[in-house]
């Protein structure tokens, strides 16, 4: 795991063009660049598919949430897509106020997630957000 700036982010491949990125620790203005960084490490090695696991970020501002959105653009724009699993209460707040949610599912866990994005079976409809507003 990279640690920079009280930021930690482990890299799982799980499939040549599919990631998971744990994230741990706050992700604010100081710490954004280095998720940043990661995040295009990942785009550049060809990754398309890009799952945020979140369980460990207690807190978000909105210098974090700006590089997930920017994120989530640039791999669109290569016919990737970017999830995100396990947001804490405050963190899924924000998703949820933002419309991130809209436009980057969020899973309730990280195997959830990877059972959607690698295509196994198993019940995720009940799990994906795919639509913060009706609630």
């Amino acid at each position: 795991m990279t640690e920079d700036a009280g930021l930690g982010v482990e890299v799982f491949l799980i499939g040549p063009d599919t990631v998971i990125l744990a994230v741990r620790g706050e992700l604010d203005i100081s710490t954004a660049p280095v998720l940043h960084h990661r995040l295009a490490e990942q785009v550049a090695h060809g990754r398309r598919h890009l799952l945020l696991d979140v369980t460990e970020m207690p807190f978000m501002d909105s210098s974090g949430l700006s590089v997930i959105v920017r994120t989530v653009n640039e791999v669109r724009d290569v016919g990737g897509t970017v999830s995100l699993s396990g947001a804490r209460p405050v963190v899924r707040r924000l998703f949820d106020l933002t419309g991130v949610g809209l436009t980057c599912p969020l899973y309730d866990s990280v195997d959830d997630a990877r059972r959607a994005l690698t295509g196994e079976p198993g019940d995720t409809a009940a799990d994906v957000r795919q639509d913060a507003v009706t609630r």
